[in-house]
């Protein structure tokens, strides 16, 4: 029998609705909540067979067996807590939420009511993320003690500066809107989270163009265009323009790991590139689509040297967004709402990237001086690593457990 699903929010994420409408395959969207009739209008258009409310109490009370929460970030904890208390089980887009006690209150929610949560960390299913950390799981270049992320956001003058992303109201800051990604899989590779960050960082190139509109009855693909360049020649930006256009932090984990993070929106490329160094050598990736590659140094050269060995980032079989990576998310998250168990993802390690990214936010608009991440409550740690089951709850983190998804993988490379 298929899950009946409602989503809130049919905006830029609401494409995950064709990896969740499947009828007679697993799952259907049922019913669609948006306060914008433009969304409305392309939720009946896509979905002419699910009910179309501006309601959320309505949406909450058609029987749906799980919601996905894709609203912009400053709704995801109103809506998704709303959710929990109402016994469905939610999807919530990340980040969890734009403050610490937001994200808190989230996971405190379905513990106490004990219905299921799901964030959608979708990069922990992206098969570049996934061969780096089974070659760190493998031990092949030792005890990871660094990590470093460079993130070139080509696309940022269209995609975070044109709507409410460039709002410090809706997004706390790109460092935790953006950053929430890759502060988790650093998190993952490293096999800790951050307990202290530094950051600097600043609104170099956007905040001194002085073309704004409105653009709240616009989507994205109205605007978006390669054309649109350079950065200072960007067009109708956001009335409100606050947040950091460029930013770096720096990270300490609880097991020693030393990472950084650096994040610019007015690059001409647009990837992420890791390098994780260990005790008997370091990865780096060069590009993070299938078909890039993943580069591994263990022995000692002169200089700059050609990798040791070189892996190829694998070709999925899915056409879904993130090189596959949403659809094996929407998989993943049917299988929780029907089976419970452990997830590749983490509503613990969303939190983690929440605290981490707000602290970091904090640390470049005050001076850049070092800040602690608040820690959660062991008790509520246990709860989600042991698989939101009260009855197994575990002191043992799986940070570096390897996943169903590494495993497939793993099969996969080893066949070759």
């Amino acid at each position: 029998m298929d899950l009946n699903i409602g989503i809130v929010g049919f905006g830029a994420r609401s494409s995950l609705w064709k990896e969740t409408h499947r009828p007679g395959r697993g799952s259907r969207v049922v019913a669609v909540c948006d306060v914008s009739e433009r969304s409305r209008a392309e939720a009946r258009a896509a979905l002419p067979e699910a009910s179309v409310t501006g309601s959320l109490d309505e949406l909450l009370a058609a029987g749906i067996d799980a919601v996905m929460v894709l609203t912009p970030d400053h709704q995801h904890a109103p809506v998704a807590i709303a959710a929990l208390d109402a016994g469905v089980p939610v999807f919530c887009e990340k980040p969890l939420a734009v403050t610490i006690d937001d994200a808190d209150a989230i996971l405190e929610t379905a513990r106490r009511t004990g219905t299921r949560l799901y964030v959608g960390h979708n990069m922990r299913h992206m098969p570049m993320v996934v061969l780096m950390r089974r070659l760190i799981l493998e031990g092949r270049i030792g005890e990871v003690k660094a990590v470093w992320c460079r993130h070139f956001v080509g696309n940022g003058g269209d995609y975070y500066f044109k709507d409410w992303h460039a709002e410090r109201a809706k997004t706390t800051g790109l460092l935790l809107q953006k950053g929430a990604h890759d502060l988790d899989v650093i998190h993952w590779l490293a096999g800790a989270y951050s307990t202290e960050v530094q950051a600097m960082g600043s609104l170099s190139v956007y905040g001194d163009i002085d073309d704004r509109r409105d653009r709240s009855h616009e989507r994205m693909r109205d605007w978006f265009s390669l054309d649109n360049w350079p950065p200072t020649a960007q067009t109708g930006l956001n009335p409100i323009v606050d947040v950091e256009d460029i930013s770096m932090v720096n990270l300490r984990l609880g097991n020693g790991v030393l990472a950084s993070y650096q994040q610019c929106h007015f690059t001409p490329d647009y990837w992420r590139n890791y390098t994780v160094i260990g005790t008997e050598g370091r990865i780096e990736n060069f590009g993070d689509v299938a078909g890039s590659e993943v580069r591994l140094w263990n022995r000692r050269h002169h200089g700059a040297a050609p990798a040791d060995e070189t892996f190829m980032v694998p070709e999925t079989d899915e056409e879904a967004g993130h090189d596959g990576a949403d659809a094996l998310l929407v998989a993943e998250f049917l299988r929780f709402v029907r089976d419970g168990g452990t997830t590749d993802t983490s509503p613990v390690a969303a939190r983690e990237a929440v605290a981490t990214g707000i602290r970091a936010t904090e640390s470049l608009r005050g001076g850049g001086g070092t800040l602690a991440v608040p820690q959660l409550d062991d008790g509520l740690v246990a709860y989600f690593e042991a698989g939101q089951d009260a009855a197994s709850v575990s002191s043992t983190s799986p940070l570096l457990a390897p996943t169903d998804a590494e495993s497939a993988l793993r099969v996969g490379m080893a066949a070759e």
